[in-house]
């Protein structure tokens, strides 16, 4: 931490805590300095505005910057662009292992116009958490967590090695090791602060902690009232070495709690019902902050679940303000005296504890009594379904999307029980949006004990796998004596990682599969994560629910989407009792119970002590010690990026875009993951024939996620998720495309290189809310690699737009109603932005023409999505790592 020169409101002052001194920026002084009424801001705006204080320098952070703040109250919105750094930045290895490889690939190009390589440095504080990687391979044993962790090592030997020597060539470069956790609850756990100190020129500064990470669901820290969110992997990169993160000051919804939530309600409950509001109100790319009197009725953990679902209901972030509930927390946890002591006196001093006289764009109202049980789906996280009405909403989509009246029923091979359209074939315990919340998990546990106690078992047909965000939830559920009644049901411990939410859920037995495809089977999966997209969960799984995890385990006994858990018996007891719901449902009081008795901050601290040293295969991954990297040419697994080859000194400035093809058009909710999936990689794919070249067999394809340092992999799985569907391309499923002008239907990438032989510019037309979902940089990777040079749709996601900027992708937007369809648009027209060579300016209206191939000629305008002026000069660089190394030689 460097701090501007500047300093025009006179801030820098002193506090005294514990007989220590430390220098600060108080926001106290720029209100009496002439920033008057900005203790009424938002608590994150004022995390904003104490950034711009510390940083002023007169050329990235202006005076402007600073007074547009204040200026922001008298209409609670900004057209001004603020140049913001985050105190640190959160890794997670499927988005760590690309930026490690650009980095690397940067040092070869300094080093190529001889400068100095080591220039190429993280300048703020790195954590990597390897948490991605892990599969459900094996499950419902108990030897599933060892036999997992050695397939894991032996897959990604190669990845973990190219890390670790990562970790020796760079500065402020920390990993913590697989098996340890999910990124976001080891941020919450151990890695944040809530209050930064570092040291400058022999001084200590206190400032709030704030971070972005690689990885969207980094809102869950917001619970914690840090203030953080997930950026593409491009756009933290620019971050770790020096370059503030552009944006304009966010307009803030202030969402009021009221009130406590019902006996046999849960935290996944409130969220679910959270996320379905914020989706109703509108709040993309705005922030949201949650106040008023039910803030002391929910722990912090409940804080972290609902900051955590922020993608989803599609907010920047979620944020907290810092009250008792964050005190009490980071004690519990096991953070020092003097840590929680700096938290509450900086806190109190900043006017960044929690009030209610605060001044907010708009605000809602959400009376927490009214909270019910309830899930979300088939295919979006803001589908929310009551329980009481899911088995009824399930029918009906089922009949909607498959066109069936009754359940086709398919024997299974060997078997003593058939599968029907609604099996659930997946129950997973997992995700970090509810494995960090203690009481939902003992939850789980609780009810698994009541149903082994009255004799009932999982359904046959039910792959069930827990996979906790840290080592310290299985340690409470062991001290609880929990883990024994979850095992007895299937859900032993797989291992500690995103697992089934983020895809890796592992193979289904082949005798399921076979059932599935002999009949065309519509099945089910429930998990206690936050992603539910299509094809997202299991190649073979066509409707996903999201669910806490208490609710996983009862769908699981039930193992049908048609059960109604209120109405329906589980089975008999000994006595021939029908057993329902109510007889297994845990009450709030004795989760509480088990809660007081089986979680101590020891544990918090005896995991944390040493973890950095990671499980003996991490130990044991040999790496050589230098500063340029040593690729292999024959890897499948990390190979140099070719973004920055042969890069030219001077910025291409604006080319033209003429005559372009589309190479898809697509609906609405086209989620990041249908553009570059994460997870199973086809056999019968460009993917599958590059793997036969080099002679790797299905078994070891891994996954596209864990392939993410190939960009020969990414390049061909771009738009290559098996439920995408291209409009070009009717009647088609999953990643083809129609070529022009010989109308021949083929994989996409198959037509990418016949259109790269002739020279054509490619086009993407898509629908709403484009690049909805995971902040995945390879989304906006992949569509360059492929030759995509502008994205035009009705709407678009902000990681994405931003992503797509920071790969010279220039995003358009529909205006005045105007859209594909009423375009008529097929795929046989020639497209082009007329113009663009001479120069635009952030939000021009822009002219495009568009072919069609009946010779009529239409002209439309779009909105540019170049908000900022920063963000048009990394557009002019083709990219915002290419203008942050041209800026360093």
């Amino acid at each position: 931490m460097k701090p501007g020169k500047i300093n025009s409101y006179k801030t820098l002052s002193e506090i005294e805590i514990n007989n220590k001194k430390f220098k600060f920026y108080s926001l106290k002084k720029a209100e009496e300095n002439g920033l008057e009424g900005i203790s009424k801001l938002p608590k994150s705006l004022k995390v904003l505005l104490e950034n711009l204080l510390r940083y002023e320098d007169d050329v990235s952070v202006t005076k402007n910057q600073i007074e547009a703040i204040k200026d922001w109250l008298k209409s609670k919105k900004s057209k001004t662009e603020i140049a913001y750094r985050p105190a640190r930045v959160l890794l997670q290895d499927y988005t760590g292992i690309p930026a490690v490889a650009d980095l690397a690939a940067m040092r070869e190009a300094v080093k190529e116009k001889n400068k100095d390589p080591n220039t190429i440095n993280p300048l703020s504080a790195v954590d990597l958490v390897i948490d991605h990687s892990v599969q459900v391979d094996q499950s419902a044993k108990a030897d599933s967590f060892d036999k997992n962790v050695e397939i894991e090592f032996n897959r990604n030997g190669e990845r973990y090695s190219f890390l670790k020597w990562g970790q020796q060539a760079f500065n402020n470069f920390r990993i913590v090791p697989p098996g340890t956790g999910i990124c976001h609850q080891v941020n919450l756990e151990y890695l944040s602060k809530v209050v930064w100190s570092e040291e400058f020129e022999g001084q200590n500064y206190l400032f709030p902690d704030t971070l972005v990470g690689t990885d969207s669901h980094t809102t869950m820290v917001n619970g914690l009232s840090v203030l953080g969110w997930g950026v593409g992997g491009i756009e933290a990169e620019a971050g770790m070495l020096g370059q503030p993160i552009s944006m304009l000051i966010p307009e803030v919804i202030g969402f009021e709690v009221k009130n406590k939530m019902p006996e046999g309600t849960t935290a996944t409950d409130l969220v679910l019902t959270v996320v379905k509001m914020l989706r109703d109100k509108g709040v993309v790319g705005k922030f949201v902050e949650f106040y008023g009197d039910g803030l002391k009725n929910l722990t912090l953990a409940d804080r972290a679940t609902i900051a955590n679902m922020a993608p989803e209901y599609g907010a920047t972030c979620g944020f907290f303000p810092i009250d008792e509930e964050t005190l009490k927390y980071l004690k519990f946890s096991g953070r020092d005296e003097m840590t929680v002591k700096i938290v509450e006196e900086y806190a109190k001093t900043q006017g960044l504890w929690s009030s209610e006289d605060i001044d907010f764009t708009d605000t809602l109202t959400l009376d927490m009594t009214t909270i019910v049980p309830t899930i979300s789906g088939p295919k979006r996280p803001q589908d929310k379904v009551l329980l009481t009405d899911a088995s009824t909403s399930f029918k009906k989509s089922f009949s909607e999307v498959t066109g069936k009246k009754d359940f086709s029923v398919s024997k299974v091979k060997d078997k003593e029980y058939s599968i029907k359209d609604g099996s659930i074939l997946i129950a997973a315990i997992t995700s970090c949006t509810n494995t960090s919340n203690p009481n939902v998990l003992i939850g789980a546990g609780l009810l698994a004990k009541k149903a082994v106690e009255l004799g009932l078992e999982v359904k046959p047909w039910v792959k069930t796998s827990l996979a906790p965000g840290s080592q310290v939830v299985t340690d409470y559920l062991e001290k609880a004596g929990l883990n024994t009644y979850l095992d007895k049901l299937g859900f032993h411990l797989v291992g500690y990682g995103c697992t089934t939410c983020i895809g890796n859920s592992g193979p289904l037995a082949d005798e399921i599969v076979e059932s599935i495809q002999k009949e065309n089977i519509y099945a089910v999966s429930v998990l206690s994560g936050n992603r539910n997209f299509e094809g997202r969960i299991s190649p073979h799984i066509k409707a996903n629910y999201l669910a806490s995890p208490p609710l996983v385990v009862a769908y699981a006994l039930a193992g049908h989407m048609n059960f109604d858990l209120y109405k329906d018996s589980f089975g008999k007891d000994k006595n021939g009792k029908d057993i329902f719901m109510k007889d297994i449902w845990p009450s709030n009081k004795e989760i509480e119970d088990v809660l007081k008795s089986s979680l101590n901050p020891e544990m918090f601290v005896k995991r944390y002590s040493n973890v950095s040293e990671g499980p003996k295969q991490w130990q044991q991954i040999k790496t050589e010690k230098s500063s340029i990297y040593n690729w292999e040419e024959n890897s499948t697994y990390v190979k140099k990026p070719p973004f920055f080859e042969n890069l030219p000194d001077q910025p291409e400035g604006f080319k033209k875009i003429n005559d372009a093809r589309p190479l898809l058009i697509l609906g609405d909710m086209v989620t990041t993951d249908h553009i570059s999936p994460a997870g199973n990689i086809q056999k019968e794919s460009p993917t599958g024939e590059y793997f036969m070249k080099h002679q790797i067999l299905p078994k070891d394809y891994n996954s596209y996620g864990a392939r993410r340092g190939n960009h020969e992999v990414m390049m061909r799985g771009t738009f290559a998720n098996i439920r995408i569907r291209n409009e070009m391309a009717p009647g088609t499923e999953g990643g083809f495309t129609m070529l022009y002008p010989e109308k021949k239907i083929m994989p996409i990438y198959d037509a990418v290189v016949e259109y790269k032989k002739r020279g054509t510019d490619l086009v993407v037309i898509g629908g709403k809310e484009y690049g909805t979902g995971s902040s995945r940089d390879w989304a906006a990777k992949g569509t360059k690699l492929l030759g995509v040079k502008t994205v035009i749709a009705e709407s678009f996601e902000r990681i994405h737009r931003s992503n797509l900027i920071g790969m010279g992708i220039l995003p358009l937007q529909f205006t005045d109603n105007v859209d594909r369809k009423n375009l008529k648009l097929i795929g046989s027209e020639l497209i082009s932005i007329i113009n663009l060579e001479n120069g635009i300016n952030p939000s021009d209206k822009v002219k495009v023409e568009i072919k069609y191939a009946s010779g009529e000629i239409k002209t439309i305008k779009a909105l540019c999505r170049i908000d900022t002026k920063n963000e048009l000069e990394y557009y002019k660089n083709g990219g915002i790592l290419q203008y942050v190394l041209r800026n360093m030689i």
